[in-house]
């Protein structure tokens, strides 16, 4: 078995965001629950094409990216951890969150720069770098090869993930890559759909733990872990 864990951010389950994310996508991260029918006037099937890796993973903002736990740790190390990190740290305020299209993947972002934000994802990349089991060189290579530049193949080495520290972005994926026949009906229904929430203030109040319990399965939501508890 082949399992990893990530570390997310991903809003209240009972929350607005949420349960149109997990309509959006057609599937619910937290309990498994899977949706039909059209969203917005796009067809289901259409829609779930484009949005097959963003349903696999589920509805989150990547902090710290999928691992194998290193040898020496089990998941109830991990989450003894987080408890600990979540007590020492306080919420941060995302702002209102817009829609917008991040190298071809529509998704949900924090409008301009946060610092509080980024001091916060930096001290998640650091502080549970010790859980990562080292990349296999097949699994680097890979990653390697898909147009990072110098300092993001750096990064990649160093923590796993190449979108750490400097070159993060927060983005809350809702589609797969998507060509130009399709980018302007996605963007204008989830504008539709999304549009109730986007008038809401977001708050980072939690770190969101996922579990993928074998390679290609799909994410799980396992466990929230408050922050200021």
């Amino acid at each position: 078995m082949t399992e990893r864990f990530a570390i997310y951010f991903a809003p209240s389950a009972t929350s607005n965001l949420w349960e149109r994310a997990a309509t959006w996508l057609g599937r619910d991260a937290n309990d498994g629950d899977l949706f039909n029918g059209p969203v917005a006037g796009i067809d289901r099937d259409r829609l779930l094409n484009l949005t097959q890796s963003a349903n696999r993973y589920g509805f989150h903002a990547t902090l710290k990216a999928p691992m194998a736990l290193a040898d020496g740790y089990n998941e109830a190390d991990l989450r003894a951890a987080l408890d600990e990190f979540a007590a020492r740290h306080r919420p941060v305020n995302l702002g209102k969150l817009r829609l917008a299209s991040l190298q071809g993947f529509l998704a949900l972002m924090v409008d301009g720069e946060n610092e509080a934000l980024a001091d916060f994802a930096a001290h998640v990349v650091e502080d549970f770098d010790p859980f990562r089991a080292p990349m296999s060189t097949k699994d680097y290579a890979a990653r390697a090869s898909k147009g990072l530049n110098e300092r993001q193949i750096e990064l990649l080495g160093a923590y796993g993930y190449p979108y750490v520290f400097e070159q993060f972005r927060f983005h809350m994926t809702l589609t797969d890559r998507l060509g130009d026949e399709d980018a302007q009906d996605i963007a204008q229904a989830a504008a539709t759909w999304f549009g109730p929430v986007l008038e809401d203030e977001v708050i980072l109040d939690r770190l969101s733990l996922f579990h993928e319990p074998d390679a290609g399965k799909p994410f799980r939501r396992v466990g929230d872990f408050r922050l200021g508890a």
